[in-house]
């Protein structure tokens, strides 16, 4: 088996000469993400999902662990709150994805195809849990029909 290693050219030569330290966006992307709860609820808002109970029930986590996580994801931003009212209910939050939280599309993306070549059983993509849904989860490239998203101020809030 051969690996390959990434060189080091021009102001990043030789490596022992710098640090990324503080400033390190892989570090912060994974303080960011560190929980895998974190990847599993931004899977399923990528699937579509806006309600609370929806990716309770489909991330496979407890309501306090989903209620956290979605709060920490809402405050970095990924993620933000918008009211909804059905006829004779509260009103309720829906989380939709913000632009920030839709750019982490291709990691996602990145990390399933990854997994499939390396820590799948089947040495594919996972199938459907279900009976009832017949159509095996496919590989996708892209967004379908790119997530609502709203922009964000350089200050990382939405506009008012």
């Amino acid at each position: 088996m051969t690996t390959a290693t990434l060189r080091m050219t021009g102001e990043l030569e030789p490596r022992d000469s710098w640090s990324a330290g503080a400033e390190c966006t892989i570090a912060k992307s994974v303080e960011l993400l560190s929980a895998r709860s974190a990847f599993l609820l931004m899977r399923e808002a990528f699937y579509g999902a806006t309600r609370f109970e929806e990716f309770v029930r489909r991330a496979e986590l407890s309501e306090p662990a989903a209620s956290v996580r979605l709060h920490e994801l809402v405050e970095q931003g990924l993620l933000e709150l918008e009211p909804y009212q059905e006829p004779g209910q509260r009103t309720r939050n829906r989380y939709l994805l913000t632009e920030k939280g839709a750019d982490l599309f291709p990691v996602i993306v990145s990390l399933m195809q990854w997994g499939n070549r390396w820590l799948s059983d089947t040495g594919g993509p996972a199938g459907p849990r279900s009976h009832q849904v017949s159509a095996r989860v496919s590989q996708l490239a892209r967004p379908p029909g790119r997530p609502r998203t709203r922009r964000r101020s350089a200050s990382g809030r939405p506009p008012r």
